[in-house]
């Protein structure tokens, strides 16, 4: 969604070129709902200019420095060559990465979400992030937990969570369980071991997993999965511990997974 106030002088704004002029070029600017910018032809490029085109052509996306901004005449004057390149290409970065979280949001709320619910979602989203792109990135890698401090209802956790891991490409999903491994038999610590040994995957986890197995508090064990993705994560976790109970049952002890981890005794 387009922003419906104005720019702010300094700010660097993401555009399209819409028209070129002998004395500067037209602007519509793509971050702003119905706002055009003029870019002076003194602004267009360092030194003299002899033809505009020669910088900049007719459809192009620029990256602009606001100048000023007169509400009144509802004009806006723009700069190009005040941006430098390393500006240029974090903008242009940022800019593709809100376009990308508006498509979420809107596959998280419905096509059809009145602007109201949609600003509700994204402020609170925004209390706790910096930009609608890290609250769903974080929401891809960690999932409902990193909502737990935004103000929105469970319903739409699950619907930004559910459209995160759809979507979101992130470096690596990390995902938590536990595996209860109690067995009554006097060789009963060895038969754990081998539990744990066999969670582990004897050597068998796909490459680009990483699996670590570790001792919480008995008969409680942590199963941490990194993959490079949430369905990858979460398969190799119910995986190890399948692995882990079948283990402990056939040697007749008992198994049990859990995703979350269990309250310690008062």
């Amino acid at each position: 969604m387009k922003y419906s106030g104005w720019p702010e002088p300094g700010e660097l704004v993401v555009g399209d070129v819409d028209e070129i002029a002998d004395f500067g070029v037209f602007v519509d600017l793509d971050e702003y709902e119905d706002k055009r910018g003029l870019c002076h032809i003194s602004e267009v490029a360092s030194g003299w200019i002899k033809n505009v085109r020669d910088h900049v052509r007719e459809g192009q996306t620029v990256v602009a420095k606001v100048l000023e901004v007169d509400e009144s005449s509802n004009q806006i004057d723009l700069s190009i060559k005040d941006v430098n390149e390393h500006q240029r290409k974090e903008t242009i970065q940022d800019w593709k990465n809100a376009q990308k979280a508006d498509n979420w949001m809107l596959i998280a709320l419905g096509e059809d979400v009145d602007d109201d619910r949609y600003t509700a979602v994204a402020n609170a989203l925004l209390a706790e992030y910096e930009s609608l792109y890290d609250a769903f990135e974080a929401a891809a890698i960690r999932g409902g937990e990193a909502l737990d401090d935004v103000d929105v209802d469970d319903g739409t956790v699950d619907a930004v969570v559910t459209a995160a891991r759809d979507n979101v490409s992130v470096p690596y999903v990390d995902v938590t369980g536990y595996v209860d491994l109690e067995s009554a038999a006097s060789d009963g610590v060895d038969d754990v071991r081998d539990a744990l040994a066999a969670a582990e995957g004897n050597g068998e986890i796909p490459d680009g997993v990483e699996l670590d197995v570790g001792y919480v508090g008995s008969p409680e064990y942590r199963i941490k999965v990194r993959a490079p993705d949430y369905k990858t994560a979460e398969d190799q976790l119910e995986a190890a511990a399948d692995r882990a109970r079948q283990s402990i049952e056939a040697a007749g002890g008992v198994g049990e997974f859990h995703r979350e981890r269990r309250e310690e005794d008062e």
